[in-house]
């Protein structure tokens, strides 16, 4: 007499595929290599960069500058690493926050030392480039403000000492730094927004 098998349980069946799933999943695991190791990012340039959005013509400072570090690659040329090393340099151009403080956009090392007692630093934009051209450091410079409208310009600073003029193909926009008392720096501020400004070279005594 021959006996028929039984067929196996459908659920059975499942279970056992199952486990020798997850055993040939385990093994190739097990063989599978280790991973590299992640490299690590290259470290940054330091850079020094302005902390807030700073006008032409700002004395800079400690409290005015911070160190960063940019990716290789993305440094532009004429950066420093110590911002210890700007102190007392004038900018030359208007500095957005966070942007790197580069030499184009200052002017000459030491400026504040150059100014003689009671006076200060006072930057000068006039609207003709050409005419900024003939100021040299060391000249001493009218300058006269039109207002809109007026048939006659108006002397705004007399005798002015040029502590800094525009340099020939620069970046500073024809920007005059000029050594006059408190006073004068307040009319010649106040003139740049609303007048329109240029020079006179009086004659030397």
């Amino acid at each position: 007499m021959v006996r028929l098998r039984r067929p196996r349980s459908p659920a059975l069946l499942l279970r056992r595929c199952l486990a020798a799933a997850l055993a040939v999943g385990a093994l190739l695991l097990a063989l599978r290599p280790p991973p590299a190791p992640v490299a690590a990012p290259p470290a940054g340039t330091p850079v020094v960069t302005a902390v807030g959005a700073l006008p032409a013509g700002t004395v800079l400072g400690a409290d005015l500058l911070a160190a960063a570090a940019l990716p290789a690659g993305t440094v532009p040329a004429g950066v420093v690493a110590d911002p210890a090393a700007l102190a007392d340099r004038l900018a030359a151009a208007p500095l957005r926050a966070g942007a790197p403080v580069t030499d184009v956009r200052l002017l000459g090392p030491g400026l504040t030392a150059l100014l003689p007692a009671g006076q200060v630093a006072a930057p000068v934009r006039l609207a003709d480039l050409a005419v900024a051209g003939l100021a040299a450091a060391g000249d001493r410079v009218d300058v006269l403000a039109t207002a809109p409208g007026a048939v006659r310009a108006e002397a705004v600073a007399r005798g002015a000492l040029v502590l800094a003029a525009p340099r020939s193909g620069g970046d500073d926009g024809g920007l005059l730094v000029l050594a006059v008392d408190e006073a004068t720096a307040a009319t010649l501020a106040a003139a740049a927004t609303t007048a329109t400004l240029t020079l006179s070279l009086p004659r030397s005594p």
